[in-house]
C-alpha cells in the first residue's frame, strides 16, 4: 500500500503543502555544506592567526614545564598550575568553537534559509514502534545517506591515510627540531593535508546540495487525489470569507440605516437611488454621506428617514451623482458643493417656514449639477457623414 500511494504522488508539491511543511520544520538541509563551511572557516582562521597560535603554544608549553624548588614543595601548586593552564586554553578554544558553530548554522541554511518551528522538536510515540523504525531504515533516502556517508568516510581516510604516509618524514622530523620550529613546521604541513580534506567536503557537498533539495521534492510531492482535496478546502475556504463579506456588508447596511435618523436631508431619484447628508459648520468643511444605497437599500433609507422626519427631496440628478462619486462616510466632491448647498439652503428655509420664522420657499430651483457627473448622462455620438 505504501508502495503503491509513492507511486500515485506524481505531482509537485503545492504552495500551501510547501508552507505547511516549513511550519512543521520539514525543509532542505545539507549536512555535508554545514560540515564544509564549518572546517573551511576554521581552515581559515588557523592560517590568518597561526603566528599568534604559535606564540601562544610556545607560552603554554613554557609555562607548563616551568618548575622549581618551591613550587614542588607547594602541594597546591599543580591545582593551581592546571588550572591557570585550563583557563588560558579555553579562551583559545571557545571563540574558535563559536566561530566555527556560527559558520556551521550558516551553513545549514544556505539552502533554505532561517526557519522556526518547535513542531519538529516535539515527541511522536510512533518513532518508538520498532516496526516503523526497520521500515525508515530500509527506505531509498535512508539508504542513499548510508551510502553516501560511508563513501564520505572511505574518501576522508584515504586521503588522511595517504596523506600522512607521503609525509611521515615531516612527522617524524618534528622530534628533533626546536619547539618553535617544529610548531611552524608541523602547522604548515596539517595544513597541506587539511586542503585536501577540504577539496572532497566541497565535492561531497557540491553534490549533497541538489541532492537533498531534490529529495524534499520528491518527499513532498502529491497525488492527484491530495491536489482534489486541497482545492476542495480551498473552494471551502472561499465560501466562509463569502459568508464573512455578506455578514460585514450587512453589518455595515444596518450602520448606515443606523445613522439615518441624524441627517439633514435624503437626496433620491425617485425610486432607484437615495443619499444621506449630513452637514455641521462647526465640525464639517462640507457634507458628508452618512448613507447610500439603491433599489431595496434606497426605499430603507427613505422609509428611516421619513419615520425620522428627516426631508427627502427628489433631485433624480444630482442624487445619481452623488450615488456614483461620493464615498460613505466623506465628504461629497468638490464639483457637487454648489449644488449640495443649493439643496441644504432650501431645506433649512423650509424649516425656518414651518416653524413660521420666513415665507414657504418656492419650488426647489433648478441644481448646478455637472453633467459629467451623472452615470445616466451618456455622450451622444457625433453623426457622421456618408458620401
Amino acid at each position: 500500500m505504501a508502495s503503491q500511494d509513492a507511486q500515485d504522488r506524481t505531482q509537485p508539491a503545492s504552495p500551501r503543502k510547501l508552507r505547511k511543511a516549513r511550519e512543521e520544520g520539514q525543509i532542505a538541509r545539507s549536512r555535508d555544506l554545514g560540515h564544509f563551511v564549518a572546517i573551511a572557516a576554521g581552515g581559515a582562521l588557523l592560517v590568518t592567526c597561526a603566528p599568534l597560535l604559535s606564540d601562544w603554544m610556545k607560552q603554554m608549553l613554557m609555562q607548563g614545564l616551568r618548575f622549581d624548588s618551591s613550587s614542588v614543595q607547594n602541594p597546591g601548586f599543580m591545582g593551581t598550575r592546571l588550572l591557570e593552564l585550563t583557563i588560558s586554553l579555553l579562551w583559545v578554544i571557545v571563540p574558535f568553537g563559536m566561530v566555527m558553530a556560527a559558520t556551521g548554522v550558516v551553513g545549514s541554511i544556505a539552502i533554505s534559509g532561517w526557519n522556526w518551528s518547535m513542531k519538529a522538536m516535539m515527541p511522536r510515540f510512533d518513532k518508538l514502534n520498532p516496526l516503523t523504525g526497520v521500515v525508515g531504515l530500509l527506505s531509498k533516502d535512508k539508504l542513499i545517506d548510508a551510502l553516501k556517508g560511508s563513501a564520505l568516510a572511505l574518501i576522508l581516510g584515504a586521503i588522511g591515510a595517504y596523506y600522512f604516509k607521503s609525509h611521515i618524514d615531516d612527522f617524524s622530523g618534528l622530534l628533533t627540531m626546536p619547539l618553535q620550529a617544529a610548531i611552524e613546521h608541523g602547522t604548515h604541513t596539517l595544513l597541506g593535508g587539511m586542503t585536501l580534506l577540504l577539496l572532497a567536503l566541497a565535492a561531497f557537498a557540491a553534490i549533497d546540495v541538489p541532492l537533498q533539495k531534490y529529495q524534499h521534492a520528491q518527499r513532498l510531492k502529491m497525488s492527484h487525489a491530495e491536489l482534489k482535496q486541497e482545492h476542495r478546502e480551498l473552494e471551502g475556504n472561499q465560501e466562509v470569507k463569502a459568508k464573512v463579506r455578506a455578514m460585514m456588508k450587512q453589518a455595515s447596511r444596518r450602520r448606515m440605516i443606523a445613522a439615518v435618523p441624524t441627517a439633514d436631508l435624503v437626496v433620491m431619484n425617485p425610486t432607484h437611488y437615495a443619499v444621506a447628508l449630513k452637514y455641521d459648520d462647526g465640525r464639517m468643511g462640507a457634507p458628508r454621506v452618512v448613507a447610500k444605497g439603491a433599489d431595496l437599500l434606497a426605499m430603507k433609507i427613505r422609509d428611516t428617514a421619513v419615520d425620522a422626519k428627516v426631508p427627502v427631496l427628489q433631485a433624480p440628478m444630482l442624487a445619481r451623482a452623488l450615488y456614483a462619486h461620493a464615498e460613505l462616510d466623506r465628504e461629497i466632491p468638490a464639483a457637487l458643493f454648489a449644488a449640495v448647498a443649493q439643496v441644504l439652503a432650501y431645506v433649512y428655509q423650509l424649516r425656518a417656514a414651518l416653524k413660521g420664522h420666513v415665507a414657504m420657499p418656492a419650488e426647489l430651483p433648478e441644481l448646478n449639477v455637472p453633467p459629467d457627473l451623472d452615470p445616466h448622462n451618456k455622450p451622444v455620438p457625433a453623426n457622421e457623414d456618408f458620401d
